[in-house]
């Protein structure tokens, strides 16, 4: 019967969820992302590096899990994060970094540094010339 294995079916979804939910995976960042240390004072106000910025508008905020954050349940909080920038100098998608990602060390801080060294995409690693 049908309403026998309904109970199984969601038994073995959250099983399944909460196995995945506890594994660490390591995302693909944009060449353009930088790393930094990310504070959300009252969004759309942040300290990024301990300067003051702005969320862009629909700023998207991933956790180390890669689901989506809102800026108010991390306000005050200081976080490690990957950063892009839009045209008008706005925070416009941020990555908080799990275990795995903040082993990568290397990794550049400003659009400078970024410049200067190498992005391998498929590795997701920085090499300084």
């Amino acid at each position: 019967m049908y309403r026998c294995a309904l109970p199984a079916v969601i038994a073995t979804a959250a099983l399944t969820c909460s196995i995945g939910a506890q594994a660490q995976m390591h995302r693909y960042f944009p060449a353009q992302a930088l790393r930094g240390e990310l504070k959300v004072l009252q969004a759309p106000d942040v300290l990024i590096n301990g300067r003051a910025a702005s969320l862009a508008p629909g700023a998207r905020i991933r956790g180390d899990n890669d689901l989506l954050v809102l800026s108010a349940s991390i306000t005050g909080q200081t976080l490690t994060v990957h950063y892009t920038v839009d045209p008008f100098g706005l925070i416009k998608d941020v990555w908080v970094l799990n275990a795995l990602e903040l082993s990568n060390k290397t990794w550049p801080r400003s659009a400078e540094e970024a410049a200067n060294w190498i992005f391998d995409s498929a590795s997701q690693t920085w090499t300084k010339p």
